[in-house]
């Protein structure tokens, strides 16, 4: 192999694979990223076997070829050679020669043809998420994705499919977060024909994190496409596969109130900070904040106590619909829901202390309910 590259466009092309890359023992090659010569262009790859990511930049190849070398090794070199404008590489012997400028190295490999198969899609793409969009939105829905690998259902997002949108939820059983984004259908006959049949796939959370850490600014759209167990992103010129989590994801929409007795209107800000303060007089992670609903006061107080470390109360001023109400919450979970709130007042439904309370974003003077997010959380029962 033997060809020319931009550096730009080959450090980004390193950047966007290399954290597929991890540490395995039993498998070397897995440490690797993949360079070959692919009808004109150099595609470079990385898998871990659950994930698999590869993109195709653009090169003058001068002789055919491919190679697995180091991914980091690779990386930290690229990273740390001063920008010249091209990058040239050639293999001898299992070694990768890498010029740029005055920089030069020489990394040895291991064998092309021992680097597992990133599955290619078949068919076409079904339909695709404004990026932008899903940018905003991951984040919100990652803070409640379950670590508990005893329940892997729970271990990733479920993506539920409809006609317009797509409903994308979250729930560790404590909280949980559900969006809702519209999208474009790529092929539609294809698309109404899949969700006919399966309309409800569970994707990892690693992946979720690799698709939100390819999106730039200038990303207009995501293609997704699934077959046989495994789900593709197509997000520019990178493409990502990924296997689903097999399971049935809870039927979570059943728990999120029709209805509420209580809306109580905060600015996030303040509300936000009553819950951090309030958190740090609690004695422990798992420790609890009240909220009391004082309608007739149009107060809210936000208040803990712990008897070996003392204890706190802020009033907050609200608008508020409905009777008093008292409940008890996780500050930690309170807290990320309040941060995943983007505008500057928020609305707290609730229908009493031992039922789910919801936090919802609130728009305009009339503070109308945005439903695009919903995060609901469990309050603690005495």
């Amino acid at each position: 192999m033997k060809l020319t590259c931009t550096q730009e466009n080959f450090k980004k092309a390193i950047y966007s694979t290399e954290r597929v890359v991890g540490k395995q023992i039993t498998l070397p090659i897995l440490e690797n990223i993949l360079l070959e010569t692919d009808n004109g262009m150099l595609k470079i790859s990385a898998t871990n076997l659950e994930i698999g990511v590869f993109l195709k930049i653009g090169a003058k190849i001068e002789e055919e070829g491919k190679i697995t070398v180091p991914a980091r090794l690779l990386s930290n070199f690229v990273n740390n050679i001063p920008n010249v404008g091209t990058v040239s590489l050639s293999v001898v012997d299992q070694t990768l020669h890498i010029e740029s400028g005055s920089s030069k190295a020489q990394i040895k490999g291991l064998q092309a043809q021992d680097f597992p198969i990133i599955p290619e899609m078949e068919g076409e793409f079904l339909f695709s998420l404004p990026a932008q969009e899903m940018k905003e939105v991951i984040p919100r829905l990652a803070v409640c994705v379950s670590l508990d690998s005893t329940r892997p259902e729970l271990t990733g997002l479920n993506f539920v499919l409809d006609k317009l949108e797509v409903r994308l939820a979250a729930t560790d059983s404590f909280r949980l977060a559900e969006a809702v984004v519209t999208l474009i259908k790529d092929n539609s006959q294809a698309y109404d024909l899949f969700i006919e049949k399966t309309n409800s796939v569970i994707v990892p959370l690693n992946t979720i994190s690799e698709l939100f850490r390819v999106i730039n600014p200038e990303t207009q759209d995501i293609k997704i496409g699934i077959e046989e167990s495994q789900i593709f992103f197509q997000i520019d010129n990178v493409r990502i596969v990924s296997r689903l989590i097999n399971g049935k994801y809870p039927p979570y929409q059943q728990i999120i109130p029709q209805e509420f007795t209580t809306k109580v209107f905060l600015p996030k800000d303040d509300v936000l900070r009553a819950v951090k303060i309030a958190g740090i007089f609690t004695h422990s992670k798992a420790g609890e904040v009240k909220f009391t609903v004082n309608s007739e006061a149009k107060e809210v107080y936000v208040q803990s106590k712990a008897e070996e470390v003392g204890e706190n109360k802020t009033i907050l001023n609200a608008q508020i619909e409905g009777p008093d109400q008292e409940a008890l919450f996780n500050p930690r979970y309170m807290v990320d829901g309040l941060q995943a709130i983007s505008t500057p007042h928020l609305v707290l439904l609730m229908n009493s202390g031992g039922s789910p309370a919801v936090l919802r974003m609130v728009q305009g003077e009339k503070k109308e309910e945005m439903l695009n997010y919903t995060y609901i959380i469990m309050p603690i029962k005495n």
